[in-house]
């Protein structure tokens, strides 16, 4: 039960701030709440330190190994209801009804956010920006969908989300968008990389699937540059080591 709850309250860590323990605990992107401070900030968010499946990673594709992954279903069905301002990121809550299905087991998408520059990498290139579409099973384990931007022309579906992004940590919008629309953010090519990894924000829980997409797609640089304004810094974790993890491809 601490695990399920322990992988599902992290998905809504305060957005400032994380209260454990009856402290407030500030954690962010640099100075001694960065993350290689992370773990030291509360036991809760020991994993950041000591865990050896954490993301994000340099996914290197000479070194994957080479499998028949079978493709994720994607069946988005349901609308995203508002988009809030955390302080870390700008993240779309989506109602009930969309999932992804991967191993048998169906994983509900609960929200997605984004982080500039990318905090994975493919062969030692970051990206300028990374989605993470977040979903969840009925025990609570988590899989993320992780879309990788790259420079070009201007995304209009992105767009418009970012029309309605808060500009204030804190701060929620009702917002609307078809899960047609949600699905059109993602490539028609949804190949993917997988491996087991963790959160990126603490706790840094582990036993997350990731599903990297292959391909990216496209975001102007100014799409890029008012998410970075409005975030007023980088937030994205920095690769962490892969350790004895492997690749698959």
């Amino acid at each position: 039960m601490r695990k399920h709850m322990t992988l599902l309250a992290s998905l809504a860590l305060a957005a400032s701030v994380a209260v454990a323990g009856g402290h407030t605990i500030h954690w962010g992107y640099s100075g001694h709440g960065g993350p290689e401070h992370w773990g030291e900030l509360s036991d809760d968010f020991k994993m950041c330190m000591l865990g050896k499946n954490q993301s994000p990673i340099d996914l290197r594709t000479d070194t994957a190994y080479e499998t028949k992954l079978t493709p994720i279903v994607f069946d988005y069905r349901a609308k995203a209801v508002d988009i809030v301002d955390n302080g870390h990121t700008e993240k779309v809550d989506v109602a009930r009804g969309s999932t992804i299905t991967v191993d048998g087991i169906t994983f509900e998408l609960k929200q997605f956010h984004f982080h500039t520059p990318s905090e994975n990498r493919i062969d030692g290139r970051s990206f300028p920006m990374e989605a993470h579409f977040v979903h969840a099973d009925e025990h609570g384990n988590l899989a993320v969908v992780a879309l990788m931007f790259k420079y070009g022309q201007k995304n209009e579906v992105l767009e418009k989300v970012w029309k309605r992004m808060p500009d204030k940590a804190g701060v929620k919008h009702a917002f609307t968008m078809s899960a047609d629309e949600v699905t059109a953010l993602l490539p028609k090519n949804k190949s993917y990389y997988r491996y087991n990894g963790s959160l990126t924000t603490p706790p840094c829980s582990e036993g997350v699937r990731w599903l990297v997409l292959k391909t990216p797609v496209t975001v102007s640089k100014e799409q890029v540059r008012k998410f970075a304004r409005i975030m007023g810094h980088a937030n994205n974790r920095p690769v962490q080591p892969i350790n004895a993890r492997v690749i698959l491809k």
